[in-house]
C-alpha cells in the first residue's frame, strides 16, 4: 500500500487518537472515585470515527455532537484542559462550569455544542449549512450521532430537509450497536442503517469504524460533495464503545467475551500496527507522542483541579444573548 498520507497528518491522528482515549480513560477513573460527578459518556473505542472525519475538517466547518461528545470535541480542536474542568463545574470550563459533560461548546472551532437529547444536533447542523448556502461559503456541516439517534424523527426531518434545499451537510452515523442498553437487532430491520438515506435521495455508506484510514477515506469524499456540490450525504460506523452507555453502567446486557473480541480491533492498535509495518511512523516517534498526550491529559487535570467554582451570582450569567 502506497503512503499518500503526510508523517505530519499520521503524526496528527495518532495524537488526536491516544490523547481522547488517554483523556476518557482519566476521566473514568476520576469518576469512579468520586472526583467527578454527573452524567458522563465515555468515548473509548471509538476514537478512530472522530478523528477520521475531523480529519477531513476545517476550522471554521460546523460540528454538533451527541451525549457522548469528548472525542468528537477534541478531535474538533477543543482544548482539553477546558474540557476537563468543565468536567470538574470550574470556571475555566470551556461553558464556564456550568454546562458540564453533555453541553460541551465552542464556536471558535465550528462546535455547535454536544447534546444531552437524542438526536438532536441534525437539526441544528441543517441550520447552519443553510446558513453556509445562504453566506454563499463552502462550509461544511457535520452531525454525529448514533444507531439509537436513527430511529428518531429528527433523524428523518433532517435528512430530508437537507435533500430537498441541498445542504453541504454530512450527517456521521456511529453504529457502537447499543442505544443505551437495547443492541441493534431489537431496533432495526435492515443490515446497514446507511440505506435509510435511499429515502432521502442522498448517497449512503457503510464503513469499518475501526479503521481510520477507512473512515477518513469515506468522509473525504462525503464531505468534498458538501463543500462542492452542497449535497449531503449519510455515512454509517461500525464501531463499539469500550464502557458502558454511562460511567456507573453495570453492562449487564454485554458479555465480557463479546467486549474483548471487539476489542482484538482497537482503532488504535490497528493504526500502530499499519504504521510499523509499513515503515510510516517509527515506533519511538508514537511513543513519543503517546506521552505527550498523558502529559497533556495530566496536565488538564492540574488546570481543572486548580480553577475556581463558579460564584452563585454567576448563574444569572450567560442566560440572554443581545443582538446589536
Amino acid at each position: 500500500m502506497a503512503n499518500e498520507y503526510k508523517r505530519e497528518q499520521l503524526e496528527w491522528i495518532y495524537s488526536r487518537m491516544t490523547l481522547i482515549r488517554e483523556f476518557e480513560e482519566r476521566v473514568n477513573r476520576d469518576f469512579l472515585t468520586g472526583k467527578l460527578v454527573g452524567a458522563i459518556h465515555l468515548y473509548s473505542g471509538q476514537e478512530s470515527v472522530a478523528v477520521g472525519v475531523c480529519a477531513q475538517l476545517r476550522d471554521d466547518d460546523y460540528l454538533a455532537s451527541t451525549h457522548r461528545a469528548h472525542g468528537h470535541c477534541i478531535a474538533k480542536g477543543m482544548s482539553p484542559r477546558k474540557i476537563m474542568a468543565e468536567l470538574h463545574g470550574k470556571v475555566g470550563g470551556i461553558c464556564k462550569g456550568k454546562g458540564g459533560s453533555m453541553h460541551l461548546s465552542d464556536q471558535s472551532c465550528g462546535i455547535l455544542g454536544a447534546n444531552g437529547i437524542v438526536p438532536a444536533g441534525l437539526p441544528l447542523i441543517c441550520g447552519a449549512a443553510l446558513s453556509a448556502k445562504v453566506r454563499k461559503t463552502d462550509q461544511v456541516s457535520v452531525a454525529f450521532f448514533g444507531d439509537g439517534g436513527s430511529n428518531a424523527g429528527a433523524f428523518h426531518e433532517s435528512l430530508n430537509l437537507a435533500s430537498v434545499l441541498d445542504l453541504p451537510a454530512v450527517f456521521v452515523l456511529e453504529n457502537n450497536g447499543y442505544a443505551d442498553a437495547t443492541h441493534i437487532r431489537y431496533s432495526a430491520r435492515i443490515a446497514n442503517l446507511s440505506e435509510r438515506a435511499a429515502a432521502y435521495g442522498m448517497p449512503g455508506v457503510t464503513a469499518d469504524g475501526t479503521n481510520v484510514f477507512e473512515v477518513m477515506e469515506a468522509a473525504a469524499e462525503a464531505i468534498s460533495r458538501a463543500r462542492k456540490e452542497h449535497r449531503p450525504s449519510l455515512l454509517e460506523f461500525r464501531t463499539y464503545r469500550y464502557h458502558g452507555h454511562f460511567v456507573g453502567d453495570a453492562g449487564g446486557y454485554r458479555t465480557k467475551q463479546e467486549i474483548e473480541t471487539h476489542k482484538q480491533k482497537d482503532c488504535i492498535v490497528q493504526f500502530e500496527r499499519k504504521c510499523l509495518e509499513e515503515g510510516w511512523l517509527p515506533e519511538s516517534a508514537m511513543q513519543a507522542i503517546k506521552k505527550r498526550s498523558r502529559e497533556t491529559v495530566m496536565e488538564a487535570v492540574q488546570f481543572a483541579e486548580s480553577s475556581p467554582l463558579p460564584e452563585p451570582e454567576a448563574y444569572r450569567e450567560d442566560v440572554y444573548v443581545r443582538y446589536a
